[in-house]
């Protein structure tokens, strides 16, 4: 049975028009201004409303052991509020620790993701060590359809590389075609200011930040991209999060280094004030890179407003506050992340383009055209016909509240508690099948597929 959307106004990344879209056998098969509905097609009636491709989110954790704990999503979870919140694909950090395995790893990550996922998927390939078995096991995954890996350039001896193992890694995504992304820090001087402040009696929340402060952050993109410069390999910043290392990596692409630059919705939206709140409540708060002063947000939304910030994910990572007390008395163990996967397109479209100065069509292009294009999802992030029927069709009329006690991430709090937020998502298809129709989900568990692609090599 085919799918019609008609009335909506369609827009692109670099488009927007009045047409209507049938999808049949999952992708996108005609677009005109008027398309007659065969009698067993089902009509979603768009009048009024804005159709979007389907939304990518680039940066995410589903399935993560991370400081003795698991994040607390599974894949039927997650994958449902990413839904919710008009994201229809998403690439998952597989991150298995220095002591694992990397190809059980992989087996780990896929395993739990097969058969539960309501939307389609992928994954970036973490590598916590370069041994004499991960160049085998790299060539081995990449050939099987992941184009991109994970470094850390922090959590030193639990994810982090050394200087030798990221040569190694980039030399051989060089040779491959595979974009590495990398999470930027200096781990060494993280260590060290995080055991100064506990010896100082400096425990709370409130000194996550300045255990790690933009300098640090600064410094390990600096790191990077020299790496980058001398291997000629691409690379990939994740949740940069402030001005000073904003400029860092943008020297380094002026001098001609291949990368490219995410930021995440909460540093679009939130600062240091929130992990500062009395009575442990800047646990909720607490992520690496940390939220910053508020100054470093209009240098973030003038970034992206001309492309010079490509992609907004949201480095989902979600720990319930059971979770986040066991770093009472050593905000060090506080697990890092928070749940934002469902909010990150109503948040960027309320505070980018409704109430700021980001255009539509970089709105389109940050959170699903340019994710397609740099991660080598082919048949994603656009509308045109031979493409993935994923789309969302959003209600610009409409406003919402964000609140736990309506989201469907499982996490018992929010972020954004109370929040307002301008339109709202009203159906959402993943290739061609409806899976939130008038704001009611309605998927089916499983039909979201590993999503195969092709390196620059390839």
């Amino acid at each position: 049975m085919g799918l019609l959307i008609k009335n909506g106004e369609i827009i692109t990344a670099d488009s927007r028009y009045h047409a209507d879209i049938y999808c049949e056998d999952e992708t996108i098969t005609k677009i005109a201004q008027h398309i007659e509905a065969p009698e067993d097609a089902e009509v979603i009636d768009a009048q009024g409303k804005y159709v979007f491709p389907g939304f990518i989110d680039p940066h995410v954790h589903i399935y993560l052991p991370f400081m003795s704990t698991f994040a607390k999503d599974t894949h039927e979870t997650g994958s449902k509020a990413a839904l919710m919140g008009g994201t229809t694909s998403f690439i998952e950090m597989l991150a298995p620790s220095r002591g694992e395995d990397l190809m059980e790893g992989y087996e780990l990550w896929t395993g739990k993701a097969e058969g539960n996922s309501y939307c389609d998927y992928s994954f970036h390939i973490g590598i916590s060590k370069f041994d004499g078995n991960t160049e085998a096991q790299l060539r081995e995954i990449v050939a099987g359809g992941m184009a991109s890996f994970k470094v850390f350039l922090a959590y030193k001896n639990f994810f982090g590389v050394n200087d030798e193992e990221l040569y190694k890694t980039l030399m051989l995504a060089k040779e491959l075609g595979v974009i590495v992304t990398a999470h930027c820090e200096n781990d060494e001087l993280v260590a060290q200011l995080q055991q100064t402040l506990l010896a100082q009696g400096k425990t709370g929340p409130e000194w996550h930040e300045p255990s790690r402060p933009e300098r640090v952050e600064a410094d390990g993109t600096h790191h990077f991209a020299t790496f980058l410069e001398m291997t000629g390999a691409k690379g990939y910043i994740v949740h940069l999060s402030c001005e000073p290392t904003l400029k860092v990596a943008l020297e380094a692409k002026s001098r001609g280094v291949d990368l490219a630059i995410e930021s995440v919705i909460p540093h679009f939206v939130l600062d240091k004030c929130y992990a500062e709140r009395a009575n442990y409540e800047g646990a909720k708060y607490i992520m690496s890179p940390p939220l910053r002063d508020k100054e470093n947000q209009q240098a973030l939304w003038n970034a992206l407003a001309q492309g010079m910030i490509d992609t907004v994910a949201t480095d989902h990572c979600p720990f319930d506050l059971e979770q986040k007390d066991m770093g009472k008395g050593d905000f060090t163990k506080i697990p890092n992340g928070m749940p934002a996967i469902e909010e990150r397109i109503k948040l960027l479209y309320t505070y980018g383009v409704s109430r700021g100065n980001l255009s539509i069509h970089r709105f389109v292009d940050a959170a699903s055209t340019r994710v397609a294009k740099l991660f080598g999802l082919e048949q994603k992030g656009q509308i045109a016909v031979g493409k993935d029927a994923d789309l969302v069709i959003f209600d610009p009329n409409q406003r919402g509240t964000i609140s736990a006690k309506t989201h469907h991430m499982n996490n018992d709090y929010s972020a954004f508690e109370g929040w307002d937020v301008d339109g709202q998502i009203t159906d959402v298809t993943v290739r061609g099948k409806v899976a939130v129709s008038s704001g009611k989900f309605q998927g089916t568990k499983g039909r979201g597929k590993l999503i195969k692609r092709k390196t620059a090599g390839a």
